[in-house]
């Protein structure tokens, strides 16, 4: 295990984009690249020219050469279109196509190249464990790129420790799949096979780099499990309260909402990190530690450092669009930041923390106007149809597709197309064949009004260096 004492947190779609991995590392602490979604943000940077030619240049190392070249040859744009419409592969199901995978494991080892690139220090990548379809694919790809440690929350990944280890050797592997409506005797797999994807896989290929394993957990209950039943080695843990940004783990028991529509947390949601600190694995500590104060009680309480990502997601070099960054740095200055822990917006059913902004999906007419859809489907729900076939639905796609694949109408109300809205937020949004171009949707943890501190006075922004500098003063 490296020594660090800053994890810049892994925000996606592509707000922990490689550049800002690639600035944290360099300084010594460890820069994370979000893997949620990056084969679409790949897409959109070809079909945008590749500026700077940086993922051709990470392309030409990768080390299986005829998916660089289809991938080229479909989605690069030597003179783009402004505002063009981006080319959308298929969703992913449990059988994807093999041509899915490629693109999977290359977006994934470019964004884990360029993050690298320059620097021997470690780097991370952040994944979802209710993204589950992609994730065998996006861990290979990061491998192949020499990932160092990889990240994951928004549910319980017991099987990944496992899959690791054998991706590393270059073997078969296979998850486990979460089904609505499954028995207790269904086992739904989902298989990735390096060598059946890419056939000129050597019998003697080098081993791959088997990365440390830190998942994200919100209790001690919830650390023993996965030490007690994961399929491998677990490295460490991040310990996330229910301030931090993005999803957040759901109040323990029955959600009850307060008079703002809030979950209402309470102590059991509070992370024991005596305990924690007694099962003797490494831990950092997420959720409103990011100061030098916060930093020190940390590590008095025996964490090795703190998670920050709010306070990374503004800096200049995040994948955040200037206006975005822009638009709530001025409302910290003008101290008009309000976050509110939407409980219904995420597809995923977990609460979801949403900056409250004008032109954007936080606003109520915005939120009407957007035409319902689902064409990327990354938090599609598996569920169990009544011939015993998979089927796919997302509560925030129409509502009667929804209901007619057995879903709850009332599960549909104030669902937003995540997926879409966060691409939005990195500069990439949707221009739909209608006319319509998809908004974006701003996540922070409830940090963020006191971004001031980082910012010097007469400046309204920031680098990543500056955050660092800030945190370890």
């Amino acid at each position: 295990m490296h020594k660090f004492k800053i994890i810049q947190g892994g925000m996606g779609v592509a707000i922990s984009d490689w550049k800002l991995a690639q600035s944290v590392s360099k300084e010594g602490q460890l820069g994370v690249v979000s893997g949620t979604g990056i084969h679409l943000i790949m897409i959109a940077r070809l079909m945008e020219g590749d500026i700077g030619g940086h993922i051709r240049r990470a392309l030409s190392h990768f080390p299986f050469h005829d998916p660089v070249q289809w991938i080229l040859k479909k989605y690069y744009r030597e003179n783009p279109e402004k505002g063009a419409t981006y080319k959308r592969p298929p969703m992913w199901s449990f059988k994807p196509s093999k041509a899915l995978n490629e693109l999977v494991v290359v977006a994934n080892f470019v964004e884990t190249f360029l993050a690298k690139e320059g620097h021997d220090n470690p780097v991370g990548i952040n994944l979802l464990e209710k993204v589950q379809m992609p994730t065998m694919a996006s861990l290979y790809g990061a491998m192949l790129a020499g990932v160092d440690y990889v990240i994951m929350g928004a549910g319980i990944p017991l099987q990944i420790p496992g899959i690791l280890d054998k991706l590393a050797n270059h073997e078969k592997v296979n998850y486990r799949m979460d089904v609505k409506g499954a028995d207790s005797g269904d086992s739904f797999l989902m298989d990735f096979d390096p060598k059946a994807i890419f056939s000129s896989i050597a019998e003697k290929a080098q081993n791959l780099l088997r990365p440390n394993f830190l998942p994200i957990i919100s209790s001690v209950v919830l650390a023993k499990t996965l030490i007690r039943r994961s399929t491998g080695k677990v490295n460490g843990f991040v310990v996330e309260g229910h301030i931090a940004g993005g999803h957040n783990a759901p109040p323990r028991g029955k959600m009850y909402l307060d008079e703002n529509g809030e979950p209402i947390y309470g102590e059991k949601d509070t992370p024991r990190l005596d305990k924690i600190k007694e099962l003797g694995l490494p831990f950092w500590i997420a959720g409103g530690f990011a100061s030098p104060k916060r930093l020190k009680e940390a590590q008095d309480a025996g964490a090795e450092g703190i998670q920050a990502g709010t306070i990374f997601a503004f800096a200049n070099e995040s994948g955040m669009t200037d206006n975005e960054k822009k638009s709530v740095i001025q409302k910290v200055v003008d101290e008009e930041t309000v976050v509110f822990t939407d409980p219904r917006v995420s597809p995923t059913g977990y609460p979801f923390k949403v900056v409250q902004m004008e032109k954007t999906m936080s606003t109520p007419a915005i939120y009407e106007a957007r035409p319902r859809l689902c064409d990327i489907g990354l938090l599609r729900e598996a569920y169990k149809r009544d011939d015993g076939k998979i089927g796919y639905r997302c509560a925030a796609e129409p509502k009667d597709q929804y209901v007619k694949k057995g879903g709850k109408d009332e599960d549909t109300e104030g669902r937003g197309c995540l997926c879409n809205n966060l691409c939005a937020s990195a500069g990439f949004p949707q221009h739909r064949k209608d006319g319509y171009v998809e908004q974006p949707l701003v996540t922070a943890g409830n940090w963020l009004p006191y971004l001031g501190r980082v910012f010097k006075e007469g400046n309204r922004e920031y680098s990543a260096k500056d955050v660092l500098d800030y945190l370890l003063s």
